[in-house]
């Protein structure tokens, strides 16, 4: 039977950090992974579920709140910094591989969504990480993003915007957001209506409130996953599907890897994999299965 204690640990920002340590319920050492969920989200919509689904199949893993979302400290709050999460995620392997739960040597990480470019991009710099798998992965590059935000014009906008809310948060210390989600409100990060995010059954859940700092798209739009595939030397498994986010990117960042590489492809919309019978099943056995393998 699996266990799970509350942990908290620091971050290179100096917050404070707060995660879940889920374990397998056996006495010996296990292989230590570190599992970051979506942009915005907090550990509760779908890193906790991996987190526990792994702790079944015998590892030692690790779900957190980013710096400024959730129980985590940090300010601004729920502002989206792929440089900072990466940190963060440094900081949470240096806690999982320090606790005495955990195998010596033994990290491995996976990313759902967008997780799957932070955990990626932590791997191509720490020699620590042995193995990685990437669940639903968006993977994006400039291409990517004027695919899906509008084309040029589109970008600039965003980026005009944010010049403008980073200005106002400068001077007054005031956060601009807008929803991460809403089929009503043009400027949200995703307008559209998405039932998981807005179904309180499913991730839309208190502790996740539904915004997106304005100020963080520049961050976000200019970051390369696609880039950072030949720098990664770690086994990879991508678990995905053609009916979910940019395929084509996945492919591209496949293409890339510099080391041993998998893909499995199943069946399911992005959100399936985030709490959804079988893709969950699947992608949790099939990663436990690489981690088997490769740690």
């Amino acid at each position: 039977m699996t266990t799970h204690q509350k942990m908290t640990f620091a971050a290179t920002s100096g917050a404070t950090l707060t995660g879940n340590l889920f374990l397998p319920g056996t006495d010996a050492p296990a292989p230590g992974v570190v599992v970051a969920g979506t942009w915005t989200s907090v550990k509760e919509q779908m890193a906790d579920r991996y987190a526990e689904e792994l702790a079944r199949r015998g590892f030692a893993a690790l779900s957190f709140d980013f710096t400024g979302y959730g129980e985590s400290e940090g300010r601004p709050r729920d502002h989206e910094s792929p440089k900072l999460k990466i940190r963060d995620i440094r900081a949470a392997a240096d806690f999982l591989t320090g606790h005495p739960a955990v195998g010596d040597g033994q990290l491995g990480a996976l990313g759902v969504c967008a997780g799957a470019m932070y955990v990626s991009a932590f791997a191509a710099e720490d020699a620590r990480v042995r193995s990685l798998a990437l669940v639903a992965p968006w993977l994006h590059d400039r291409r990517i993003c004027e695919e899906n935000y509008g084309g040029v014009e589109g970008i600039e906008s965003k980026k005009a915007a944010a010049a403008e809310a980073r200005h106002r948060y400068e001077e007054t210390g005031e956060v601009v957001y807008v929803p991460v989600v809403s089929g009503s409100d043009p400027d949200a990060a995703m307008p559209f209506d998405i039932d998981f995010y807005l179904n309180p059954e499913r991730g839309g859940i208190a502790q996740w409130p539904n915004r997106f700092a304005v100020m963080a798209w520049p961050g976000w739009l200019d970051f390369d996953a696609v880039a950072i595939a030949p720098k990664v030397t770690a086994p990879v498994l991508l678990v995905h599907s053609q009916d979910a986010a940019i395929p084509d990117g996945a492919r591209r960042f496949h293409d890339g890897l510099a080391g041993p590489k998998e893909f499995m492809w199943t069946e399911g919309v992005q959100f399936d994999f985030y709490d959804q019978s079988p893709q969950v099943g699947f992608a949790a056995d099939a990663a436990a299965e690489h981690f088997a393998r490769t740690l």
